[in-house]
């Protein structure tokens, strides 16, 4: 009888462990998408998606950059995201290049360089920032 407490107890806990788990895995798929998303809006060229892949105080930021491109072609070379929680917010890397062309001449960014920070904000993920900035 004990023993078999004990085996639908651990059945229990375990069950929990994996549901927890499937929600942290899609919230750090969400976190990724919208660091993608952020990427392939700046090679598009759209500042409206890109704020809106912004939180708040980052959008000035963003807003920058968005103006530091917007006189260059810009493509994207293997672009994927992964992220890593921290706290509430999440770490995410990203590999891949952004290349930008100035006539002849491309200069290709390593974005593996800049982890990004994706916070939640307003229900949504939103990019807010530099790792260690």
């Amino acid at each position: 009888m004990i023993q078999k407490k004990l085996s639908i107890n651990v059945s229990i806990i375990l069950l929990f462990l994996i549901i927890i788990s499937g929600c942290r895995i899609d919230q750090t798929s969400e976190a990724a998408q919208a660091a993608e998303q952020y990427y392939q809006a700046l090679v598009k060229k759209d500042e409206n998606a890109m704020i809106n892949l912004s939180c708040s105080d980052w959008e000035a930021d963003t807003k920058l950059m968005y103006d530091s491109f917007a006189a260059v072609e810009l493509t994207l070379d293997n672009l994927s995201c992964q992220q890593t929680p921290k706290d509430e917010d999440f770490i995410v890397s990203c590999t891949g290049n952004l290349i930008a062309s100035y006539g002849a001449e491309k200069l290709e960014i390593d974005i593996a360089e800049r982890p990004l920070v994706v916070i939640e904000e307003g229900g949504e993920w939103r990019v807010c920032g530099y790792h260690g900035e």
